[in-house]
């Protein structure tokens, strides 16, 4: 298996789903549009849309098939609406993200409401078009309840209230990054086992892998805030200490955050090589991960 051809793969089909299921800037009201498009083509990772194809491989789908691209899409414009809204002056009050001016300093902050607003509606609504109804209703409640007041936005809410917080304790931390971070990560791979048509027991599983995943990428990102400079992350370093942000490296230290992310690594490696199937592809993507920090 070549990784890099294959994350090419998913890569390229991710970013064709992203023109075919998502308004043209010419669609009126163009603006809205241009501001959507501006955001999910600004680029990224696309990890959680990759995981959605690549755990719809995993579970039985053909390869290359894109029945799951709709949702791989769906979860790429929640996850894109809540950076737009993350970087509003009354969040996070950031002017850099994936590299390129934010949403609202491009536009205006009326504009990257709307338009981030529009990308949570419009996941629904590719997933209620393009799957049958019982797998439709499933997929919608999974990106739901993942993106909803209990753990997406919660873990936000949570985020906001720790800032300049003093004693921060690890259960509180870890609420936030299972919440903020993890959920959406956990609904990918969950989302991908049913298009595929995973057991209950796989799904589990997944949900298990993502969870592990999710808490290793967080960590992982606190860390390379802490080190990594501005050009190299593609928004701006070092903004969470200075906004007195609740992050693994402030409130247990880079070696134990350093630690904490190749445990739960690891964790997410082990339940994956458990599963029969194919899983070459994700365990390079973990190890691809994790080794951002070394």
């Amino acid at each position: 298996m070549d990784f890099t051809a294959e994350l090419k793969r998913h890569t390229t089909r991710v970013e064709r789903g992203l023109d075919q299921f998502v308004p043209r800037p010419d669609v009126r009201p163009a603006r809205l549009h241009t501001a959507m498009r501006y955001s999910l083509e600004a680029g990224g990772k696309r990890l959680r849309p990759l995981l959605v194809l690549a755990a719809a491989e995993l579970a039985g789908a053909r390869p290359g098939h894109d029945a799951a691209l709709p949702a791989a899409i769906a979860i790429e414009c929640v996850h894109t609406y809540s950076l737009i809204h993350d970087d509003l002056p009354c969040m996070d009050n950031d002017d850099l993200r994936r590299g390129r001016p934010t949403a609202h300093k491009q536009f205006d902050e009326a504009t990257a409401l709307l338009a981030g607003d529009a990308l949570l509606t419009h996941a629904f609504a590719l997933l209620a078009e393009n799957y049958p109804g019982p797998l439709a209703a499933t997929l919608v409640r999974e990106l739901a309840g993942a993106a909803g007041s209990r753990r997406l936005i919660g873990g936000q809410m949570e985020d906001l209230l720790a800032e300049k917080k003093a004693g921060t304790t690890t259960d509180e931390l870890e609420f936030i990054h299972l919440n903020k971070t993890a959920a959406m990560i956990e609904a990918a791979l969950v989302m991908g086992g049913l298009v595929g048509g995973a057991t209950e027991a796989d799904l589990a599983t997944l949900r298990q892998i993502g969870r592990h995943l999710g808490l290793a990428f967080q960590i992982i990102d606190d860390i390379l805030d802490a080190t990594a400079d501005t050009a190299t992350l593609g928004k701006t370093a070092g903004k969470d200490a200075k906004a007195g942000k609740a992050t693994y490296v402030t409130v247990r230290g880079l070696p134990a955050a350093r630690a904490a992310a190749e445990e739960h690594s690891t964790q997410a490696t082990t339940l994956l090589r458990s599963l029969r199937a194919d899983t070459r592809f994700l365990e390079h993507l973990l190890a691809s991960m994790a080794a951002r920090t070394k």
